[in-house]
């Protein structure tokens, strides 16, 4: 039988390469394997009313690739899995298109797709990944609202945020809305809610 580590396949692809997502669903296939859990991130061509072009996305690489691989020992711990493939998508991502690919395979379907919520929304809080959203009238870039919400859960713990206090609201709704936090010269904070999220898919 094959280590963990040889069951992981954690992958940051350059510019212009597409997601095969065959090639990551073959990579967990096993006849042991009775469920195939996947998650295909995929850009969407309206926001908020406004139209889509492209995302764009960039990475501090070996970081990321660092912190993928640790979701996926920690998902390893908490479910009975065969095999984990995770694909990320660097550079400009046209509608239609995937930017993110999750597949992992279990014996059973609960521990295949707990792992793989699991693992799309520990990417989203805490991996160096940038999105920026190109839309018909500019571009702007986002944060992830999984990001905001753990920033703000270690705000409170240790009560400040690059050496100055921020105290936000997190709201209990979960989805798209986040809450924005702007902190002025002075080091206060000003609170509030906007609409997150990208043309991807959440």
């Amino acid at each position: 039988m094959m280590a963990a580590e040889e069951k992981t396949l954690v992958e940051i692809l350059e510019e212009h390469n597409p997601i095969d997502l065959a090639k990551y669903i073959n990579y967990v296939s096993a006849p042991q394997a009775g469920a195939i859990a996947t998650f295909s991130g995929t850009t969407r061509d309206t926001f908020e009313g406004k139209v889509v072009l492209e995302l764009r996305y960039e990475a501090y690489t070996p970081m990321a690739i660092r912190y993928l691989k640790s979701i996926c020992s920690s998902a390893r711990s908490s479910w009975n899995l065969h095999s984990i493939a995770v694909a990320h998508r660097l550079g400009p991502v046209p509608v239609g298109e995937t930017s993110v690919f999750i597949a992992i395979s279990s014996v059973h379907r609960i521990d295949a797709l707990d792992a793989c919520k699991y693992v799309i929304d520990e990417l989203k809080a805490t991996v160096p990944i940038w999105k920026k959203e190109v839309l018909a009238n500019g571009e702007v870039w986002k944060e992830n609202s999984e990001f905001l919400e753990r920033r703000l859960e270690l705000g409170k713990k240790d009560g400040d945020c690059c050496g100055k206090k921020v105290e936000a609201e997190v709201h209990d709704k979960k989805g798209c809305c986040g809450t924005k936090v702007k902190v002025n010269e002075e080091g206060i904070a000003n609170n509030s809610t906007r609409h997150e999220g990208s043309g991807e898919v959440d």
